[in-house]
């Protein structure tokens, strides 16, 4: 369907991580109270004011929620395109990402590198989680435990 394994590989990834999110974003801010939109109407707000300032705080919280949610999601089907993929459309075989290096090593019976290389999906996947959860904290600081 793609031109290119990378192409594939994307989309599979964009398409496992996107309606997480996107049904994260909408339920964020469908849980907003009538009420708030009524008061900032008959205070005159325009849409973009109303947008600005009651639907996008509210909805923060949910958008960052969901983008966590995406990142597991996006590692796990990243890491399985890959193994699919047999490594890009390098030449040689060479190259692709950790799930080929984990596909190759179990076709190898290296299995000293497979748990190499699950140890490196978890400490990636960690970093991803704790930079998420620290921009969350940036983004919504009404939120942080004291």
């Amino acid at each position: 369907f793609w031109p290119t394994q990378e192409m594939s590989i994307a989309f599979v990834t964009f398409l496992g991580a996107f309606y997480t999110i996107v049904i994260n974003v909408v339920g964020g801010a469908r849980s907003i109270d009538v009420r708030y939109f009524q008061s900032a109407q008959a205070m005159g707000s325009s849409q973009w004011d109303i947008f600005r300032r009651v639907v996008f705080p509210a909805a923060l919280p949910s958008i960052v929620v969901g983008a966590a949610v995406g990142m597991g999601i996006t590692w796990e089907v990243v890491v399985a395109a890959e193994m699919i993929s047999g490594g890009g459309s390098q030449s040689g075989g060479a190259g692709g990402g950790l799930g080929f290096f984990i596909w190759n090593s179990y076709l190898g019976g290296s299995y000293q590198q497979i748990v190499v290389g699950m140890i490196s999906i978890g400490i990636a996947g960690f970093i991803c989680s704790e930079a998420l959860r620290h921009l969350g904290g940036l983004l919504t600081p009404w939120l942080k435990r004291r």
